[in-house]
């Protein structure tokens, strides 16, 4: 658009891509979000020093805030979002309820009034019915979130829900409203002139969360049909007007399985997921907010939104799935996003060798893939997933794409409960079909020639040495052995691949794969394949469809021997309480001597402003606090030591 930009940025964000990419960046502070990017004298003295004379807000921090809106406003800057009355009215979840109610939107059953104490939560939950869910009047995103099922639940459960809204939002209010069952949550794209033009630009799926933060969206929803689409999409512009809403914005809605929808929230900002939007309407967002904020008028009218083929996008985060999603951080040692390309789009805010810290919310990037079909999209998404490298973090591209496989999502067939449906005792990759684990063993066949023949032809090796390399291998995969046989190559054709016999099926593999590349791909008897892949010890560690498999080739008689070999047993830990995630420990409940029981509170770890509180499983006493409240923790710490 011609326009010159100004990044701010704080030192954690020193070197992020997003600083080199504008015109000019300013310093705001230090890492924490407090010192920094919620400081807004700091972006008022930001846009003095460069002359900006107008705010995009992004997708948080004081993206939903009026009074940074105010202060723009005051100093003579545009906000490029909406006025401030609608950020104020729609920003405070309990007067947005009553506002919807107002403009005829169809609302849940709750109790939107402060709620002192946990003595009165519990009363008003009872009054409603459980089960209910606790939300903070002043936030979104998963913060201050907690679904009840019992009193005892309910008690515990608006102590951490106020905390957390404490921490995140500066505003421990939370009220209490009935939680649907087996909901499905869609939201509705508006987008709005300051003339009255409304548009609604169809609805995303959002559905697919864990801890109440969403993972997978998509546009449009297998859900949805087009009376529906047509009836949220109605109330969703009759609420932004009933405010008098300019800009893009989001209202977000649960719907129960019959297809009654309720009033869930207005974000008043721009979404994360506005890509899948944006690849089926073909418009700009970002553009259309930054014209209208200029005072342009919006140039299409409702019949003529388009709504072309499907669009899915998963987000990347920094996480540990198999260990309940929690944080993780450290560098990236290694960063390798799938390739842009027609239909596929990459937005990142990291680079190879930044540092994921315990500041900011865990999301190294968002893929978002556009095909005609639905079925289309996301196999286009299946292949980008296997093209990622991550290294240095844990990251959820295994869950990600195992949730590309799985059946009911293929159908249509979840709501906010899947994950933990689909996975009740934390994730874990579904297993590998055997003409799957089959493609693992080649890839790590071949991987393990290449290297096998670029030694046999470094100098000072063996004379003839590659002439002799043998022809009957084994590969061993969670203590399986499977044989594998390869057919003698050409001579030179060893470059580009070899033909295998696993486990009697005959496996043709072509690759032009380099030792050292983290993304290997191949067609494996003529279909294309990717896979990412490193050394691990003796073997090859590859990511494929999900799963993370670590394989090990022997030549046949090398294999004999490691038949032989003893398992190395797992260290006893159970008489530690031990950091699950890198974070700062918040509180401690316990001293040394101290007795416990089954369900008491031991310690609460505090990360990406996430926390979570740690049990004990039985009972004990404390013989040792090896870490206090304050302190940074590693995964795997020590906090507490038992008799």
């Amino acid at each position: 658009m011609g326009i010159r930009t100004v990044a701010v940025y704080s030192d954690a964000d020193k070197y992020s891509p997003h600083v080199s990419a504008c015109d000019e960046a300013v310093r705001v502070g230090p890492p924490p979000v407090n010192e920094s990017y919620l400081v807004i004298d700091a972006l008022l003295a930001a846009c003095k020093e460069t002359g900006a004379d107008a705010v995009h807000p992004g997708y948080g921090f004081l993206s939903e805030n009026a009074e940074f809106a105010r202060a723009l406003e005051a100093a003579g800057i545009a906000f490029i979002g909406p006025h401030v009355d609608a950020i104020s009215l729609m920003g405070d979840k309990i007067a947005a309820n009553r506002q919807a109610r107002e403009a005829g939107v169809p609302t849940i059953p709750g109790h939107w009034e402060m709620i002192p104490d946990a003595d009165d939560a519990v009363r008003i939950g009872k009054e409603i019915g459980f089960p209910v869910m606790l939300k903070a009047a002043a936030g979104g995103g998963g913060k201050g979130m907690r679904v009840a099922r019992s009193e005892d639940e309910l008690r515990e459960a608006f102590r951490v829900a106020s905390s957390e809204a404490r921490t995140a939002f500066g505003d421990d209010r939370v009220f209490i409203e009935k939680f649907i069952e087996n909901p499905r949550h869609i939201e509705i794209q508006v987008l709005a002139d300051q003339y009255g033009h409304t548009l609604y630009l169809g609805e995303r799926e959002c559905s697919i969360q864990r801890r109440h933060q969403k993972v997978i969206e998509e546009a449009p929803s297998p859900f949805v049909t087009p009376e529906l689409r047509r009836e949220m999409g109605e109330c969703a512009v009759a609420l932004a007007k009933s405010v008098d809403y300019r800009s893009a914005g989001t209202v977000e809605f649960v719907a129960d399985p019959e297809g009654r929808f309720y009033f869930l929230e207005m974000n008043t900002r721009l979404q994360v997921e506005h890509s899948v939007t944006e690849f089926t309407t073909g418009l700009d967002l970002v553009e259309w907010m930054i014209r209208i904020a200029a005072g342009e008028r919006l140039d299409i009218a409702q019949a003529d939104v388009p709504q072309n083929g499907w669009s899915i996008e998963a987000r990347i985060y920094a996480e540990d799935p198999n260990r309940g999603f929690l944080p993780s951080t450290g560098r990236l040692v290694r960063y390798r996003a799938p390739q842009d390309d027609r239909g596929l789009r990459v937005d990142s805010g990291v680079y190879e060798g930044a540092e994921i810290s315990m500041f900011y919310d865990p999301m190294i990037a968002k893929v978002t893939t556009w095909e005609r079909d639905r079925a289309s999209a996301i196999d286009s998404m299946r292949r980008a997933l296997d093209d990622i490298y991550i290294k240095g973090v844990r990251h959820n591209v295994a869950f990600l794409a195992a949730l590309m496989a799985n059946r009911r999502f293929l159908d249509g067939d979840f709501s906010t409960n899947f994950v933990d449906e689909e996975y009740p005792d934390g994730f874990q990759p579904a297993p590998l079909e055997p003409k799957d684990l089959n493609d693992i063993i080649a890839v790590a066949a071949l991987m393990h020639l290449r290297y096998v023949y670029r030694s046999s032809r470094i100098s000072g090796q063996m004379p003839n040495y590659g002439k002799r390399i043998p022809t009957d291998w084994m590969a061993v995969v969670n203590g399986e052995f499977h044989a594998v046989a390869v057919t003698p190559p050409r001579e030179g054709s060893s470059e580009e691949g070899f033909d295998f016999l696993i486990n009697d099926q005959s496996l043709a593999i072509r690759s032009a794969w380099q030792i050292g590349d983290p993304v290997l791909d191949c067609t494996i008897n003529a279909k294309p394949r990717a896979f990412t892949v490193e050394r691990s010890g003796l073997g090859y560690r590859l990511h494929h469809l999900g799963a993370e498999v670590d394989v090990v080739v022997y030549r046949g008689d090398v294999a004999e021997l490691a038949r032989m070999m003893p398992e190395r047993k797992a260290p006893d830990l159970s008489k530690f309480l031990i950091s699950p995630m890198p974070g700062q420990l918040r509180s401690l409940a316990v001293a040394e001597g101290e007795k416990v029981n089954p369900g008491d509170e031991l310690a609460v770890v505090e990360a990406m402003k996430m926390e979570n509180a740690l049990k004990a499983t039985q009972s004990a006493r404390i013989a040792k606090v090896h870490a206090g409240p304050g302190d940074v923790l590693a995964v795997g710490q020590v906090i507490l030591e038992f008799h």
